[in-house]
């Protein structure tokens, strides 16, 4: 059977849309929100949040509005507690949640920070679903808007971490294999997000220059890596005489058929093949 999960009527904020988001994305897609202030259909339900003026994580009650409640969460950060203690969330991707979404809702929420104006960020996102509606009904569908948005976007920084993951293994074994070989170039057999897991593991220190990639259109990409995370430079740019050429006049110039596209700024360029690839790298000695 579904889980029933209680909140409060009317207006809704940040920490109450997430908690709910939360357990449908991770503990049961197919839990039924009941938004009441009715006493007797709060002490019904499952999962209560953000209303009963109980906090007990071994009931599911996850509500802070009570004076015995001191600690420094909202409901949203109380349901993402639980979830990690009970496993429902792996512990890196709680801590990643946690850091990156959930304090600075706790925050607004508790009013220890006040959401900059003109920032889209997801309690100024939730508050304008409210100034779509005035009655109790339309409370409800604003609601219901803004959770699914909620566990949309859960979802996807869940699939983001399982990929984050991934890449630190995949870059750390590509960053091994070039140093065995000599090799500057960093080869990856599918795209991912190398960036972050690369400059984790010691990439700014590390002897490649260049990450050798399939594109998601069949093609072939050499970028050129930054010095560090965030830079918009180049350890080494591609060669100067690519920049800002494109399909036959890149071929010429690479002597490679099959070159389609260079940057201006020399940070990337695209071929047909790996094949391409490879042998304009080999070719302007910027594998070694």
């Amino acid at each position: 059977m579904a889980l029933q999960i209680a909140t409060h009527s009317g207006p809704f904020h940040a920490d109450d849309v997430l908690a709910v988001a939360l357990i449908r994305a991770f503990v049961d897609p197919e839990a039924q929100v009941v938004r009441t202030r009715d006493p007797e259909r709060v002490a019904a339900a499952d999962v209560v949040v953000d209303v009963g003026a109980i906090f007990d994580p071994s009931s599911g009650r996850f509500d802070h509005h009570q004076a015995t409640y001191t600690g420094p969460l909202s409901s949203a950060g109380m349901v993402l507690e639980w979830l990690a203690r009970t496993e429902r969330i792996e512990a890196s991707f709680a801590q990643r949640l946690r850091q990156g979404v959930v304090d600075y809702i706790d925050d607004v929420d508790n009013g220890r920070v006040a959401p900059k104006p003109h920032v889209p960020c997801f309690p100024r996102i939730v508050s304008a679903l409210n100034n779509s509606t005035d009655d109790h009904e339309g409370f409800d569908r604003a609601f219901d808007q803004a959770s699914t948005f909620a566990v949309l976007w859960l979802q996807g920084l869940a699939a983001e971490h399982a990929k984050l993951q991934e890449a630190r293994r995949v870059v750390r074994a590509a960053m091994d294999a070039a140093e065995a070989s000599g090799s500057r170039v960093l080869e990856l057999e599918a795209y991912l997000p190398w960036k972050g897991a690369y400059f984790e593991q010691g990439g700014a220190d590390h002897p490649t220059d260049y990450v050798l990639h399939p594109g998601t259109d069949g093609s072939w990409r050499i970028v050129a890596i930054p010095p560090k995370m965030g830079d918009f430079g180049q350890k080494r740019p591609l060669p100067e005489a690519w920049a800002g050429l494109t399909d036959e006049a890149l071929s010429a110039v690479t002597g490679v058929p099959g070159s389609v596209f260079c940057h201006k700024n020399r940070f990337i360029a695209v071929f047909r093949t790996r094949e391409a690839a490879v042998e304009a790298l080999t070719r302007h000695g910027l594998e070694r």
